[in-house]
């Protein structure tokens, strides 16, 4: 895929995670479309026709185009019907009130032939437009009627009275709302991409696994408890759909532990650290969650919940764990433990075939080597919730304190992201037991 392509493409994928920006940008251009239409409404136009007598000239044949102008004649009458006296007697019964200037201004007269001249009118009302076209050309056939005409009398008439205003009020309406529309669109693009394209956040599971040079294991959704009870009924009765409990037995096989159970003679030392963001609250469920799933399977496993840089981020998860479940009746088989890491007893835990440390680091000074040692060590983030740079700095953290980051659990992925996280052929790491420093008070969950 050329390098044009991919800019569509990552530009494409912009404007849809900001469709909600786009959404309400092109209603507000539609409003600002609307309020414009109100503020300028379309002007309807009545016209009233006005029948001369014919000139001297007309009447001997004479030419009524002189050097490309009309008839003076006619020229005449067109400027007596616009002047102050003419205006000023049609006051009293033009709509809406106005002034002589501002009605000279809304009113065209024009020369349709030598013999007839025209009265247009430009209204916001129909009616109004009408009245006013009449009311100004009844003011003109009684001023050049009267003894006090500067051309002397002149005899006429109405050919053809204002009875219709013509104009379609509705298009200009819903074209202004359209316009408002359409230049909400583009400044909701314009905005969406300078937004995506300065967006440092990491999205795909390509650009996630990239980040680092670390496959993505597996995707799936998590849920966020707001408190411990929450976390309790998680531990107690997680029931992933199946493609997430699928996505979850691939991540435990391609590790090791799938199928391990506390009869197995290699079941005592595995131990899996998953890390993630204090910022990234989501991903914090992936521990807990891949341990639910690995218990409801037959796996023995142990939850613990390690120190944390963070300590807000995991307070909830270590009160739930720290707390046990009371009365609450757990559905959760007796595979699964829950241990706080800072208790004084944690020696107590029961051997397991699988043990899941769940630690907090900062992104921007991650200390890896303050979390416990496991046999392997995932990285947990979610869809939009860490940059690069973010993952470079955990992932030289745990090299520098002598770990390897066998593989990332990517939470809440982003349901266009039609990427795999690079397929991952990871071997499994060796099952040899190594030390691993736990305290915390333990809990079963029993039937």
């Amino acid at each position: 895929m050329n390098e044009q392509a991919l800019d569509v493409r990552r530009s494409a994928q912009i404007l849809r995670r900001h469709k909600v920006l786009l959404g309400i940008v092109v209603i507000l251009g539609a409003l600002a479309g609307l309020v414009y239409a109100e503020a300028n409404p379309a002007m309807l136009t009545s016209t009233a026709l006005i029948i001369l007598p014919q000139s001297e000239q007309a009447q001997q044949g004479a030419a009524v185009i002189v050097d490309g102008a009309a008839d003076p004649y006619t020229l005449t009458q067109q400027v007596i019907m616009t002047s102050n006296v003419v205006l000023r007697a049609a006051l009293p019964h033009v709509r809406p009130a106005t002034s002589v200037d501002k009605l000279r201004r809304d009113i065209s007269v024009g020369i349709l032939t030598p013999y007839v001249i025209s009265v247009s009118v430009k209204g916001n009302v129909a009616a109004d437009a009408e009245t006013t076209a009449n009311a100004i050309a009844r003011s003109y056939i009684s001023y050049v009627g009267s003894a006090s005409s500067p051309i002397g009398r002149v005899p006429v008439q109405v050919l053809e009275p204002a009875t219709s205003a013509a104009g379609a009020p509705l298009r200009p309406l819903l074209l202004d709302v359209l316009a408002g529309a359409l230049s909400g669109l583009l400044i909701g693009v314009i905005i969406a991409l300078a937004i995506g394209r300065n967006d440092r956040r990491l999205r795909e599971r390509n650009e996630i696994a990239d980040s680092i040079g670390v496959p993505v294991l597996a995707s799936v959704s998590v849920g966020q408890p707001p408190d411990a009870a929450g976390w309790m009924n998680l531990l107690a009765d997680y029931a992933p759909g199946a493609v997430d409990a699928w996505q979850l037995r691939k991540a435990l096989h391609q590790l090791g532990p799938m199928g391990l159970n506390s009869s197995d003679p290699r079941a005592d030392g595995f131990s899996l650290a998953v890390l993630s963001l204090s910022t990234d609250r989501k991903a914090l469920a992936l521990g807990p969650q891949l341990a639910a799933l690995a218990a409801g399977v037959g796996i023995s496993t142990a939850l613990v919940i390690g120190p944390a840089q963070d300590a807000n981020t995991a307070a909830t998860l270590r009160a739930a764990c720290a707390a046990g479940f009371g009365s609450v009746p757990p559905q959760r088989s007796r595979n699964l433990r829950v241990a706080v890491a800072d208790d004084p007893h944690v020696d107590e835990l029961p051997g397991a075939a699988l043990t899941v440390v769940v630690a907090v680091v900062d992104g921007k000074a991650p200390r890896v080597a303050d979390t416990m040692r496991t046999t392997a060590t995932m990285l947990g983030v979610s869809a939009s919730a860490a940059t690069a740079e973010q993952l470079a700095r955990i992932a030289v953290s745990a090299a520098v304190d002598g770990r390897e980051i066998a593989g990332i659990l990517v939470a809440d992925p982003d349901p266009a992201d039609r990427t795999t996280g690079r397929v991952p052929q990871v071997a499994r790491p060796g099952l040899r037991r190594m030390p691993t420093r736990m305290t915390g008070t333990t809990t079963e969950i029993r039937h």
